[in-house]
């Protein structure tokens, strides 16, 4: 059988600035180490042979159809505006209208260097793109929106960090790659027109309903504010939330220095680049706001009022607080099993929050335990949760059936950073035990699977993970 992707591009037919056309760079070896079948078929994608599909997806044969790009963006990281970014260790292959209507694109990441690279080598080793396969695909099994993973392949190859590195390409798949600082170049460089013509674009590809740069504004804003408090629902931190991450389509997206919290502390921070914490758990609200703001300023500079368009991006932007926060009382609501909404809601969720923060307790396993009746033993101090669920357990009263909402919105298992890290080194060792088994169970994380219960447990003092880094 003959590998068959039909694609269907047209960020490629926008004019040239906003991209450098180019073919990924080949590998020596490559080896496919892993492919999404489930994600394949839902792409209307026609798999080959495994040699085949090693050979596309490592870089080393372009397929039929495909027409490889390099973005064009550029970002505030950490606060400060970097004026040119974009693509440099990712090609864009082209897009799919896949079987259930939606389009997406097709990229490689770590396929060589790109005019994008600033000095780079384009390229990732495996660990990054492992953790980004398994990452990506148990957030989606969480309906968190989120870029997917279709394939992995190692390339036979060593990636030169501060030693030699196994070398590998992830194929990411995303209903675009469109960020704020795919705006923010435009707006910078006083393209008025190229601003135009992309904002035309993202409405027409994302949000037909919207109409003009503050519809645009809105939507995003929208799909924003349920996306963050989805993250903080499961406890899940980005760690470099810069504006070149923060992807217009509402789906998570770049997943570097990322994590999922074990015990609960809302200023817990992983990446080891984020020494400010400016990114930890409980400031991703706050930035989220921050970054919409860059992308409003971006998206005035098209107006023919600005000063109009100012006084409605405000309006737009001083929304997003509010809206974030009825998202995320709607998932805290739901992971104590409430549907109904009551004044003291709020109260009641930071009280068990604080309370688990004091306690020391885990994230995850705490609130799977108020599923089961057995939260009081992730307490150091059990009265501190008997005190406290006396108010919860008079909330319930009338709720149609806690039980099953609690198991709908506490997952049992995560990612869990330990796990990850154990995944990577005994795949660099060439042992993939781990991380199809992680797979398989992500893939189901609401459900009880006793034989894969010791993925639940939280790291011990000697496996807690300090800090994660960018994938590069």
């Amino acid at each position: 059988m003959t590998l068959m992707i039909p694609f269907d591009n047209t960020y490629a037919a926008l004019p040239g600035q906003f991209y450098s056309k180019l073919l990924p760079q080949p590998v020596k070896a490559p080896r496919l180490v892993a492919f999404n079948e489930d994600l394949a078929r839902v792409l209307g994608l026609t798999p080959g042979g495994t040699a085949e599909m090693a050979e596309v997806f490592g870089g080393n044969r372009v397929p039929e159809g495909a027409d490889p790009l390099a973005q064009l963006y550029a970002g505030h990281q950490f606060g400060t505006y970097n004026p040119q970014l974009g693509d440099g260790r990712a090609i864009l292959l082209g897009e799919t209208a896949g079987t259930d209507g939606k389009r997406r694109d097709i990229q490689l990441k770590g396929s060589g260097r790109t005019p994008y690279s600033r000095g780079g080598d384009g390229r990732a080793w495996l660990g990054p793109v492992l953790r980004e396969y398994v990452v990506s695909e148990a957030m989606h099994a969480l309906g968190i929106p989120t870029t997917r993973a279709l394939a992995a392949v190692e390339t036979g190859e060593t990636v030169w960090r501060e030693g030699g590195l196994p070398g590998a390409v992830l194929t990411r798949v995303a209903a675009s790659h469109l960020r704020v600082g795919t705006f923010q170049i435009f707006a910078a460089r006083g393209d008025k027109a190229s601003l135009r013509q992309l904002t035309d674009y993202a409405i027409a590809r994302h949000y037909p309903e919207s109409e003009g740069p503050m519809g645009l504004l809105s939507a995003v804003r929208d799909a924003q504010s349920e996306l963050i408090a989805a993250w903080m629902g499961v406890g899940f931190i980005h760690g470099v939330m810069n504006t070149d991450n923060f992807s217009i389509s509402g789906e998570t997206i770049d997943y570097g220095p990322c994590a999922f919290m074990d015990i609960y502390h809302p200023h817990t921070v992983f990446s080891s680049i984020d020494r400010g914490r400016r990114y930890a758990y409980a400031n991703q609200p706050a930035i989220a706001v921050w970054n919409l703001a860059q992308l409003a300023t971006a998206l005035i500079q098209q107006m023919d009022d600005p000063q109009e368009g100012v006084e409605a991006a405000t309006e737009i932007v001083h929304a997003m607080p509010a809206l974030t926060e009825a998202a995320w009382l709607r998932r805290f609501r739901a992971k104590l099993g409430i549907t109904t909404a009551q004044e003291g809601d709020l109260e009641l969720i930071t009280s068990l929050l604080g309370r688990m923060a004091e306690n020391q307790s885990d994230f995850t396993n705490t609130f799977r335990a108020l599923t089961e009746g057995k939260a009081r033993s992730q307490f150091t101090d059990p009265a501190a949760f008997d005190s406290w669920a006396e108010g919860w357990q008079a909330r319930l009263e009338g709720e149609p059936d806690p039980h099953a909402v609690m198991r709908g919105a506490n997952p049992a298992f995560i990612p869990r950073n330990h796990r990850i890290e154990e995944m990577i080194a005994s795949a660099a060792a060439g042992d993939y035990a781990l991380f199809h088994r992680l797979n398989a169970v992500l893939a189901k994380p609401f459900d009880d699977q006793p034989d894969h219960a010791d993925l639940q447990r939280p790291p011990k003092p000697e496996e807690v993970v300090q800090a994660t880094f960018c994938g590069t």
